[in-house]
């Protein structure tokens, strides 16, 4: 289950991440500016946020088999699409689709490792599946940059967009919805995935559907800060999915042969970062039992440090050393994501897919405005000032997590 989800993680990435090698090439094609660029990149996310929210609320109504099976078909044809675009309006409607398509792919994936896994279990878990989702956006100028060298950028649209077909495939024959389910779980197993409650049996997943508490999750102040606190973690990574490589490229005047090596460096880093921090953080679970200790220690620090290594990587002259603090600084901040989805889960109860929603529709609005932000930026020759941005933003999410999230309080039961 854990090898098939993080499959998919790694295909959303690639979809998703590919354009941002081909921008240039793109831009020339169809004489954009970077501002104009900006607008289709955040095309993307502005879908991906408004699907969160009611695809994460199908996933715990339908189950994540047939949810997922459905996203990622829709995925894989949106990507395509956008290798035939014949204009902006029209590539900016195939990003625009293929956010619709990917749209609660991650929450619904979480409540299906909710279910799958354990609450000890949850940052190391999310922190794996994550990494997949790095190596994607580490893989992608090397794997895609050579594809288009060698075919155009179109070519390597439709190549990696007909990686998801066969993911659905093997998913949809291999995938069990619940351990319970599963001719290979035994009992011990499953004792181990559900718990023990107060009276010595193993906690029983109900299979009944219960009605969504959405004014319990909308209204409770936990689910906001968790959101907020999203909101600057995913502000601050999607530079590295969207601007990153023609941030080397434009700026820094690394070439498209040189891209894939340099320009996988700070995503590596943010790869061991994802394992290492979630790994972390239910280490601190299993050994105090105290879950708001658990996720406020990881995710605080990694927020501050990485801020503190983001500004020296905009304001050094030198590239290499540029390129080695940005990795830094992603490595601090992707310690974040274990603590981050596993919060969800934690908070969630069966609605996990729902609340996850909510958490990724807000970071993915934020994220909406670093492609503009950075795009409009860079366009009027500020190479420094966005990463500037970034360093406030990610101090926001330092206090956030310190103070106010509290991954102990469920947002869906009354207190």
């Amino acid at each position: 289950m854990l090898v098939l989800f993080s499959l998919m993680y790694l295909i959303c990435y690639l979809d998703r991440g590919i354009i941002s090698v081909a921008q240039p090439e793109i831009s020339a094609a169809f004489g954009l500016t970077l501002g104009q660029m900006g607008l289709v990149l955040a095309a993307f996310t502005w879908a991906y946020a408004l699907g969160q929210v009611p695809v994460g609320w199908l996933g715990d109504r339908l189950g994540p088999k047939k949810v997922l099976s459905a996203l990622l078909t829709w995925t894989s044809s949106a990507a395509m699409l956008t290798g035939a675009a014949p204009g902006m309006g029209t590539l900016f409607a195939a990003r625009f689709l293929l956010g619709v398509g990917e749209a609660g792919a991650f929450p619904v994936a979480s409540r299906g490792m909710q279910l799958w896994f354990a609450p000890s279990e949850r940052g190391r878990i999310q922190g794996i599946t994550h990494f997949f989702s790095r190596f994607a956006v580490a893989i992608t100028p090397l794997a895609a940059g050579g594809l288009m060298l060698a075919y155009g950028w179109r070519t390597m649209f439709f190549a990696f967009g007909a990686i998801g077909f066969l993911w659905v495939l093997v998913f949809v024959v291999f995938y069990r919805e619940r351990p319970e389910d599963h001719p290979h779980v035994n009992r011990a197993e499953l004792v181990q995935i559900r718990g023990i409650g107060a009276d010595g049996r193993m906690k029983i997943l109900s299979a009944s559907r219960q009605q969504t508490p959405w004014a319990r999750i909308l209204t409770s102040s936990n689910m906001w800060w968790i959101s907020l606190g999203y909101c600057c973690f995913f502000f601050g990574t999607n530079f590295y999915l969207t601007w990153y490589p023609t941030y080397l490229r434009e700026h820094r005047g690394i070439s498209v042969a040189a891209l894939g090596f340099w320009g996988s460096i700070p995503l590596i880093a943010g790869m061991i970062g994802d394992v290492v921090g979630g790994y972390l953080s239910d280490l601190i679970l299993k050994t105090t039992g105290r879950a708001k200790l658990a996720r406020r220690a990881i995710a605080a620090p990694g927020f501050l440090l990485a801020g503190a290594f983001v500004i020296p990587a905009a304001m050094v002259a030198d590239a290499n050393t540029s390129i080695v603090c940005l990795a830094l600084s992603f490595f601090f901040l992707e310690w974040v994501i274990g603590p981050a989805w596993a919060v969800p889960m934690d908070v969630g109860g069966r609605f996990s897919g729902t609340v996850t929603g909510v958490m990724n529709m807000a970071g993915a609005l934020a994220a909406s405005f670093t492609a503009i932000v950075y795009g409009s930026l860079f366009g009027r020759g500020y190479w420094v000032a966005p990463f500037l941005v970034s360093a406030a933003v990610m101090a926001l999410g330092a206090i956030v997590w310190m103070f106010l999230i509290d991954p102990e309080r469920s947002v869906v039961e009354a207190r």
